[in-house]
């Protein structure tokens, strides 16, 4: 191995540690445990708009996404459908209900995500 191969690897091995370093995430505050729940469903093309429930985690609360008042959700789907979080059955302290719109794809299939703060059960 030539002196500039081994400075050369040297360096690499450097960096490259100094990269895992850095990647740690910083602890998160157990005092906020989050769990999550879902419901899910799938459409053939052309089938008519649908609606899931969330169910509410006993003794749990809606999580805010970190720093807003926003509940803290995820909607995650396939094919060409319009889906969210139904104002008019949704009251984010009882009752969760995401809806989409009809299917113009081959297939769609849709996850409603809630995260649930759960940190007062244990008290």
């Amino acid at each position: 191995m030539t002196r500039w191969s081994f400075l050369l690897l040297m360096l690499m091995l450097m960096i490259l540690s100094g990269l895992s370093e850095s990647a740690h995430a910083e602890p998160v505050d157990d005092s906020y445990a989050t769990t999550e729940r879902s419901c899910s469903f799938g459409m053939a093309k052309g089938e008519g708009s649908q609606v899931c429930h969330v169910p509410f985690p006993t003794g749990c609360l809606v999580a805010h996404v970190p720093g807003t008042d926003r509940p803290w959700t995820t909607i995650s789907k396939g094919g060409q459908t319009t889906c969210r979080f139904d104002d008019k059955s949704t009251d984010w302290k009882t009752q969760i209900t995401g809806s989409c719109s009809r299917c113009k794809s081959d297939h769609c299939s849709v996850q409603f995500i809630v995260r649930f703060d759960c940190s007062q059960q244990a008290q």
